[in-house]
């Protein structure tokens, strides 16, 4: 059987016996598409076919989908010192699957910077803008970070300098391009959408992953926790929002170490930071985020961004938290709040697109 009559046969299978479709048949059918075997027509047949399958809804085959992805992802080296022990000791992340709809300021990009700027080292898995104004690459670049020189062997010494790096999907992802393209024409959310947060190459130790709806939040915890993922906390809040809400309740499905999922709510008053609408954070542009972003690790802040520095507060706050380098969600919240008015966040982020120029220069 040709490479291409292989793939037929797992979309036929797909299609015509879903209830015997399997998590094993599902990653030989991604594997398939990232070497090239299936054409556009099928791939097109497959992602429609696994979306009217309801494969988002199950966990078993978004696992899968995660470690097929990530089996032929380009790993990052991260060596031990001349003693033997692990250089670095936790790499977090927070990350969001986006399809919120929200169009919030690029909250979680500038919290990894803040966690960054605070002690955490962060490993982000990130991307240019799909289903919102502006990604978490769009907002690095305007900064000068050229994210698409950032090879695998770079990933450590920058994490070692600056406690921070972006991991640009298509840089580490180079056989699911094969998918871009496709996705966009198709025009509607794959279960492929919400791969991006589980396939992070450097596979985080802990992370705050943000979902775009409510019913999605256990789904992929329970993923998160068949790839072996411990200490990760998966949020979506009350408004189907992929971030931690600052207008209300958040739905928190938190994979503890032992495996179990612990589910349970957090709001605002839990970090003693006031409540805004969202409204006051959304819609924003690329250079909207670029100034208001300037303007808080530059700590000059005008009225209508105070809103959003507190929607990074709770968010970085509550990363903090579940790292362990705060006690308490209201302490991580007043790290955070220092970190940002003490200037460290410029500092890092002017010297990590300073040390990738250099890389590029090498």
């Amino acid at each position: 059987m040709d490479e291409r009559s292989y793939f037929k046969s797992i979309l036929e299978q797909l299609i015509l016996d879903p209830k015997g479709f399997t998590p094993e048949n599902v990653a030989n059918g991604l594997h398939s598409i990232m070497h090239g075997e299936a054409s556009d027509a099928q791939i097109g047949g497959f992602l429609t076919a696994l979306t009217l399958r309801g494969v988002d809804k199950d966990p078993h085959m978004i696992a899968s989908l995660a470690a097929e992805a990530n089996k032929h992802a380009l790993r990052p080296v991260i060596e031990t010192n001349e003693k033997g022990r692990e250089q670095f000791s936790m790499i977090v992340e927070t990350v969001g699957t986006g399809g919120d709809g929200w169009n919030t300021f690029n909250i979680s990009t500038t919290s990894s910077l803040v966690a960054a700027a605070a002690g955490l080292q962060v490993a982000k898995h990130g991307s240019k803008a799909s289903s919102s104004n502006c990604g978490s690459a769009d907002l690095l670049e305007s900064f000068g970070c050229d994210l698409g020189m950032v090879s695998p062997s770079d990933v450590a010494k920058l994490l070692n300098e600056y406690r921070f790096c972006l991991l640009l999907f298509s840089k580490f992802h180079p056989l699911l391009r094969h998918l871009v393209k496709i996705r966009h024409e198709l025009g509607f959310p794959t279960p492929l959408n919400v791969l991006g947060p589980l396939i992070n190459p450097i596979v985080p130790d802990r992370a705050v992953i943000g979902v775009h709806s409510k019913p999605l939040g256990p789904v992929i915890a329970e993923a998160l926790k068949i790839l072996g993922r411990r200490n990760y906390a998966v949020v979506c809040g009350d408004e189907d929002l992929d971030e931690i809400s600052i207008a209300g309740n958040t739905h928190v499905w938190h994979i503890q170490a032992d495996g179990e999922i612990k589910s349970y709510m957090i709001h605002p008053n839990d970090f003693e930071v006031p409540l805004h609408s969202l409204s006051e954070a959304a819609g924003l542009t690329l250079k909207e985020n670029k100034a208001i972003l300037r303007r808080l690790i530059n700590n000059n802040l005008e009225a209508r961004d105070k809103p959003i520095r507190d929607f990074v507060l709770i968010n970085t706050g509550f990363l903090l938290y579940i790292s362990g380098l705060a006690t308490s969600m209201k302490e991580g919240a007043d790290i955070a709040h220092e970190t940002l008015k003490s200037g460290k966040v410029q500092v890092l982020l002017e010297g990590f697109a300073k040390a990738i120029q250099e890389t590029k220069g090498a």
